[in-house]
Parts: structure tokens; sequence; C-alpha cells
């Protein structure tokens, strides 16, 4: 009898733990069914600064949702790259993706005016703006997208073979550069020269170029310091990065997680410019001291008539959407509002 008993209780426990190993089972399965995934899609390589967002804001959000998002990230162009990144995330290739504006002339055009010389003084501040103006000015392009965040480089310098200390040195220079710096370099008497960031060392080891403009932690990153031997202290344009979802998508997922991505928009915004800003202090010492960088100060009276060319670009830029309707003089109130506010 005992026997029995002891045998029954036995089998009980078995079914017991068969039992609750199958409902385990079947809730791990229906927490994976239950999981919203989320292809972020961006054109650099993983080491750049923007792909470093990119996975702060996985591990952000995966870590506020408590795992109810998994986010799989695409950086170097793997999934979408810079000609097709927004159009491809509107056609649900990508649920996200994170572009530079400035790569697509005349799309957003209230945009261009921040992106033009607006003497902002570092990345954290220029990022902080342009993500205020972006939610008060909301880019028509954008409509049928949801704004993520938004951030920017820090302000372009030049950064030449050859010491740039008047305007006169720079007359003629074959310099690289990209979007909205094209301009504002004619006007100042060097000669852009348009090439991907990828193909700049080889064209700067050859000779086909003798500089680079932009902001300046690719001379560590991109190792242009080994050709690059001056800096001039000249903040220019820069690049503004919006990283959109698509609206389909938002619409659908639940009200909590809209929160969680909601305000780790601003979030993000001054982590982005915090961790460029540190990270051309490090380029640019690690540029001096393992390369020899020197950076250039201009003279009070050249820097003014650097500053004389350069003021009227914006202001003509802005003359030619109002007159087109649009409100660029309200834009560039804001702009110049929002940078003494995030300045002090």
């Amino acid at each position: 009898m005992k026997r029995k008993l002891l045998l029954s209780g036995v089998i009980i426990v078995l079914l017991v733990s068969f039992l609750l190993s199958g409902c385990g089972s079947a809730k791990q399965e229906e927490s994976k069914e239950n999981t919203i995934t989320l292809k972020y899609a961006f054109f650099a390589p993983a080491n750049t600064f923007p792909a470093k967002q990119m996975e702060k804001w996985k591990e952000e959000v995966e870590k506020r949702t408590n795992g109810k998002v998994k986010v799989e990230l695409f950086p170097g162009g793997t999934l979408l790259t810079a000609k097709n990144m927004y159009d491809g995330v509107k056609n649900g290739v990508a649920e996200v993706g994170l572009s530079v504006t400035t790569y697509e002339p005349g799309r957003f055009p209230l945009l261009a005016i921040s992106d033009m010389p607006s003497k902002f003084p570092n990345a954290r501040v220029a990022s902080q703006v342009i993500y205020d103006l972006i939610q008060e000015f909301p880019p028509v392009a954008f409509k049928d997208y949801k704004i993520l965040t938004a951030f920017t480089t820090e302000p372009a310098h030049l950064q030449t073979v050859k010491p740039v200390r008047k305007l006169e040195d720079l007359k003629g220079m074959q310099l690289r550069i990209s979007g909205a710096i094209i301009p504002v370099l004619q006007s100042l008497g060097a000669s852009p020269v348009g090439m991907s960031m990828a193909e700049t060392p080889e064209a700067l080891q050859t000779g086909i170029i003798e500089g680079n403009v932009s902001s300046r932690e690719v001379l560590m990153d991109f190792k242009l310091a080994e050709k690059i031997k001056y800096v001039t202290e000249y903040p220019m344009t820069i690049n503004t990065f919006v990283a959109v979802m698509n609206k389909d998508v938002w619409d659908s997922l639940p009200r909590d997680v809209q929160e969680v991505i909601d305000e780790l928009g601003p979030e993000m915004a001054v982590w982005t410019g915090e961790y460029m800003d540190n990270h051309v202090k490090e380029a640019l010492e690690w540029s001096k001291k393992e390369q020899g960088l020197e950076i250039i100060t201009l003279d009070p009276a050249e820097k003014a008539r650097w500053d004389q060319i350069i003021k009227p670009l914006q202001e003509n830029y802005v003359e030619e959407l109002k007159a087109k309707g649009m409100p660029a003089e309200e834009y560039l109130d804001r702009l110049y509002e929002l940078k003494e506010k995030y300045s002090k």
C-alpha cells in the first residue's frame, strides 16, 4: 500500500512538473510573439558618432520597455543608404532610419537656415536648438513620419595641410566639403570639392585636395591628422541628423512604448551633442600629441573680415524663403533665442 502511495506521489509530482514546464514554455513563446522588433538603419559605419547614438537609443528603449521592444541595428548602409534612407523607412524597408537633411538640398528649406553659419559654440547647444526648432517648425517633408530625435555635428572647421591665417591663404584651395558649406567656402575664395569622407584620406594622400571642412572628430577617426597639420578656429556650418519612424508603425505601437520613445527624443539630442563634443576634444588632443596638429586662432581684425563675408549668406537665404511664403524670419529669430538659452 505504502509503495503504491509513494508511486502515485511520484507520478503526481512528475505530472505537475511537466505541466508547469509546459506553461513556462508557452509563456516564453507567447512573450517572444508579443515582442516588438524595430529595424533601425543608418548609412555610416558603426564607429561614427551617429551610430553611437543608435546604440544608446537601442539600449534605453529595450531597458525602459522591459524588453517589450527589441531594436536591431543596421549601420554602414547594410539595409539602407544615404540616398534612400527616408524613402526606405516610408516604404517599410526599416521601421526607423537616420540620415542627414543636408544631403537632400531643397527638401528641408527651413533647416537649411540653421545649417548655415550661426556661431554655435558646440554640438550640445546646436543639437538642443535644432531639436526644438523641428518640434516648433515641423518639416513638411516629414509629414508622413514620426520624428524620433534630432542632433547635429559640431560646427565645421577648416582642416588643412597648409596654414590658413587670412583670406588670402584660402584663395583657390581645394577643400573636401559636404552640403551647406559650399556657398560659404566659395564666398571665402576656396574651391570646394564634393566627396564622401571615406574617399578623403586617399584624396589627401594623393594631393587631389588640400584639406577638409567638417567637424573635427574625423582627424582621429579617419586618421586625417596624419596628413592635415592645421585647424583654423572659425566655426562654420553644421550637419543636421534626424531619426524618423514609419508613421504606420508608430500608430501601431502601444501607448506605453510611444511614451518611452517620446521621452527619449530630447534626451538623445543632449546625449549625442555631449558625446560629440567630448569625442572632438579627444580627437584634437590625439592629433596635437601624436601628429603635431596646430590650432590657428584668427586675428580679431581678420575674423571680422570673414564675418562680413559670411553673415549676408544666411540673411539673403532667409529673404528668399520669406518671399516664397515660408516662416523663415520667425525661424531665424527663434534659432538665435534658443541658441542664447542653451548657451547659458
